[in-house]
């Protein structure tokens, strides 16, 4: 499901107050490969000489990124546009510039419907930004206008990212688009298809983040394990990794949506053997019924998913695996259902999510003969949403008494602990996290702490003495002795 992070529209100094003061205020919303996107445009916007304001009375612009994945989604960035038109309405901001994918899905009827726009920028625009309100200062009317070429865009490190406020960990997109054609998704229309970035131009802007105090990395595509195949040297993931690895102040590697068909032994071992990369695969396995997983197009069987994820458990040591799954798809019925609980059951997965099946429109799917009703999808979701709890509290209870690394990222407001944090099992915003009682120690850093307490989706821990955090291992380092 999309999110709304960072700046939400907000206020500057009254209009008489500001001269010649450009500000603005920027809503983001979806995956984290959009949030790169929205740090793109704003620091273009910064280098134009706009101000980005995280409080205020007035702001000349908002921006509004928006995702169209979902059903969810879309409702989710229909409300951020009309709640950014109802302030333009009362005179609280002076332009509203809506960008993204839903642009890219539904520029002209958007143009139609929402008059109120002053621009609409498409997912090819990301780079274009500031051109395009530069244009638009420029020109005389009122008229909504519409900037939405096919999806070529690619980032660079040259482009610059607006990171204040990232921390001590960053998101590093190392490819755009996708080519997979999943019966049910949309994707390939909103990004294009997949195009990975030169390792070396990865590798620079990686360097600029360790510099900058980046201690995490956590690399994103919309198939990680893609990665390379689109280049004449056929640079792959495990290559990237091992580059990566060399940077001397980043700590740990994690990396986000691979493909079951694409995992193999070579990136197991890296993973297993490289200290810097967290032992957590996240792998987007959507069903496990082969019927089904034919007709979403997954190029992937059960007996294929099973071996993987065995793999994993044999080759890495501790590793952490998390998925997402579609209930509701066409042709889910009850035993086909009963067969992805059970092996929700069986496999045991640390983290998972559940997506209810959205019909779009323009995809395979849609089509689809024996399409299942949404309350019957929503009460599939829960049910497995329910047994999942019910196996991640069970992981994490197992989890006391060990000791990890946790990286500290803020204070905590929970009594007796001081720092919310994570191990190197949770990803940032889609796994719990880890309150820790470490009294002194600043955020930004990772410390030892061992596992006092655990409920359903969070841990609970102390730091260890300072004699204890330079002595042994933790259980981190102790997977590659």
């Amino acid at each position: 499901m999309a999110r709304r992070t960072g700046r939400s529209p907000a206020k500057c100094l009254p209009e008489r107050c500001r001269g010649d003061v450009k500000t603005f205020s920027s809503v983001r919303l979806g995956c984290p490969k959009n949030i790169i996107d929205s740090e793109v445009m704003e620091a273009l916007l910064e280098e134009r000489g706009w101000v980005l304001q995280s409080s205020s009375d007035y702001v000349d612009a908002i921006l509004v990124n928006t995702c169209a994945f979902i059903d969810e989604a879309k409702e989710e960035a229909v409300d951020a546009i009309l709640h950014a038109v109802e302030m333009k309405k009362q005179g609280r901001c002076g332009r509203v510039i809506v960008a993204g994918c839903l642009v890219q899905r539904y520029g002209p009827e958007l143009v139609r419907e929402l008059p109120e726009v002053d621009l609409f920028v498409g997912t090819d625009e990301v780079g274009r930004i500031a051109r395009h309100v530069a244009s638009l200062e420029n020109e005389a009317g009122n008229a909504p206008r519409l900037a939405a070429e096919p999806p070529r865009f690619l980032m660079t490190a040259k482009h610059p990212r607006n990171t204040a406020g990232v921390g001590s960990s960053a998101y590093i997109k190392i490819a755009e688009g996708c080519s997979n054609h999943c019966s049910y998704c949309v994707i390939p229309a909103l990004r294009g298809p997949f195009r990975s970035r030169p390792v070396e131009d990865i590798l620079e802007e990686a360097e600029d983040l360790a510099r900058n105090g980046v201690l995490e990395l956590i690399l994103v595509a919309q198939e990680t394990t893609c990665y390379g195949s689109d280049q004449p040297d056929r640079p792959d993931l495990t290559r990237l990794l091992e580059e990566f690895a060399a940077i001397e102040k980043i700590r740990w590697l994690r990396v986000l949506y691979t493909h079951p068909r694409r995992l193999d032994e070579e990136l197991f071992s890296v993973m297993a053997s490289e200290k810097k990369i967290c032992p957590y695969l996240d792998v987007p396995l959507q069903h496990i019924d082969d019927d089904i997983l034919r007709a979403m197009n997954r190029r992937c069987d059960s007996r294929r998913i099973r071996r993987v994820l065995e793999q994993a458990r044999e080759s890495i040591p501790g590793v952490a695996l998390r998925t997402s799954l579609i209930v509701g798809f066409p042709g889910e019925d009850r035993s086909r259902f009963r067969m992805l609980l059970d092996f929700v059951r069986e496999i045991r997965f640390d983290h998972l999510g559940v997506f209810r099946y959205s019909r779009e429109e323009s995809t395979a799917a849609a089509s689809m003969e024996k399409q299942v009703g949404k309350r019957t999808a929503e009460s599939r979701r829960n049910i497995i949403m329910s047994e999942q709890a019910r196996i991640s509290g069970e992981i994490n209870q197992a989890r006391r008494g060990s000791v990890y690394d946790v990286l500290l990222e803020e204070p905590s407001d929970i009594p007796g602990y001081t720092h919310v944090g994570r191990t190197p099992f949770q990803a940032p915003e889609i796994d719990g996290v880890t309150y820790v009682d470490a009294p002194g120690a600043s955020t930004g850093t990772i410390i030892r702490c061992v596992i006092t307490d655990a409920d359903t989706y969070d841990l609970f821990g102390s730091a260890l003495s300072p004699e204890e955090q330079g002595a042994g291992m933790s259980e981190t380092e102790m997977r590659h002795d």
